[in-house]
This record gives structure tokens, sequence and C-alpha cells, in this order.
């Protein structure tokens, strides 16, 4: 069954970038290599910051519409906490 993730980049210049996609790797590598251009290459190197999972292309798509909305301290948060419940678990 394909999953769809939802993702947020931060890039060099600390910008936020929102995308969806089938494929999370190979959605970088294109971010990384320059080969999409929503993102600009000299903004270089690009940290994927947060991912959440679906199961189906309408809800990630509804979820991405969501964030998209958010003002930048709402995706700061859901990044935050992301980094603390990753660190909560490796304790």
């Amino acid at each position: 069954m394909k999953k769809y993730a939802v993702y947020i980049i931060r890039t060099a210049d600390n910008y936020l970038y929102t995308g969806i996609t089938s494929d999370l790797d190979r959605r970088y590598q294109e971010h990384m290599n320059g080969i999409k251009r929503c993102l600009k290459y000299k903004k270089r190197p690009f940290n994927i910051s947060y991912v959440e999972y679906f199961k189906s292309l309408k809800e990630a798509a509804k979820r991405e519409k969501e964030i998209k909305g958010w003002r930048r301290e709402k995706k700061e948060n859901i990044i935050r906490k992301l980094a603390l419940s990753s660190r909560a678990m490796k304790s």
C-alpha cells in the first residue's frame, strides 16, 4: 500500500517549506539537486524538520493545505514537539 508524506524542510536561511510526496527520499534528492524549482538551489542545505504519513493522497493533501495556512510560530511548535518526542523515545 502506498503512503504519502507531508513534510517541512528548513533551508539554510531558515525558510520553512511544506510539501507532499509519495517518496520522501526521492523528493529530498530532487530538492537537493535543484530538479524541482519550488526551492531555490542556493538556499541549500535543506533539512527535513517534520514528516507526517498518511494512507491516502486526499488526507495528505488536506493536511498539507492546513499546515501551509499556519503561521510560522505554529509550524515551529510542531517541529519542536516532534524533536522532543524523538528525544524521549531514545531515552
